[in-house]
């Protein structure tokens, strides 16, 4: 991150004058049955969005159609640029970057080869497994951005969990992905590695256009800038974690409580 970028923000430090995804009636549907229908989302540069709901709300299903791994109506917008219709590589091309619930590494090869693989250089295998002596101005950013310049010549395989997550994003960075699309990167951490990836994810969200889809409504409210509600396929909410948490929507639907004045309060106070 630039030593002038700001920190992400409710609506974004950049607005639609930069990099944006704009999302509208999007509507994925499995031979009848609609995992999404009309969703209309707008994702600005510096707003980290968190995505929640129950299970079966459509969030992963979304993000999968954003990527092109399922098909999908409506218009997928990157700063102007439809996305929908086109193969999932040419998307991640266009700048459009995804992660899994299971970090997707190479785990014989070190972090630093899996961060020169995910930036494309053009090396032979032998040459590639070779410590090298020299490392790109982009592959030493993604390190110290993610902390991992102290175990750039460990095994990806033997890394922590939380750590191996911090890799794929790094992985995303080196292949210069404005937008994010993370599903569940705290899925199994330890409450260490929670905050630390919360701290990498306010890092990389000031100059960029991230989304997480999530579970974990402590870490939700400790990091997001902004939520988005789906349920049943359809956004229900979306504000500020003060705006959601009041909602009584949310609280009936998400929360399996009516609203009450303490529990706006309580809200308030977390946000």
């Amino acid at each position: 991150m630039s030593p002038n970028a700001t920190e992400p923000r409710l609506g974004g430090n950049a607005g639609m004058t930069s990099e944006y995804l704009e999302i509208r009636g999007l509507t994925v549907d499995f031979d009848g049955f609609k995992a999404t229908t009309g969703v209309d989302l707008t994702l600005l540069q510096g707003d980290l969005r968190f995505l929640i709901g129950p299970n079966g709300a459509g969030k992963t299903t979304l993000i999968d159609a954003i990527t092109g791994l399922v098909p999908a109506t409506g218009s997928i917008r990157k700063s102007g640029v439809e996305l929908l219709g086109r193969k999932a590589h040419q998307i991640a091309r266009l700048g459009v970057g995804r992660t899994f619930q299971t970090a997707s590494v190479f785990e014989e090869l070190s972090v630093l080869q899996n961060l020169d693989i995910a930036a494309g250089a053009r090396r032979s295998a032998l040459t590639l497994l070779r410590r090298r002596r020299e490392v790109s101005p982009e592959i030493e950013a993604a390190l110290d951005t993610t902390g991992l310049s102290d175990l750039r010549d460990t095994p990806a395989g033997i890394l922590p969990h939380g750590r191996k997550q911090w890799l794929e994003i790094g992985m995303l960075l080196v292949q210069n992905a404005d937008v994010l699309l993370l599903d569940e990167p705290v899925a199994g951490m330890t409450h260490d590695e929670r905050e630390e990836t919360g701290r990498l994810l306010r890092r990389i969200g000031a100059e960029r256009t991230v989304v997480v889809v999530e579970h974990d409504m402590d870490f939700m409210r400790s990091f997001a800038t902004s939520v988005t509600v789906l349920a049943a396929g359809r956004v229900l909410a979306e504000g500020s974690i003060a705006e959601v948490q009041a909602n009584p929507r949310v609280q009936e639907v998400y929360l399996g409580t009516p609203a009450t004045p303490a529990a706006t309060a309580k809200g308030d106070d977390r946000a």
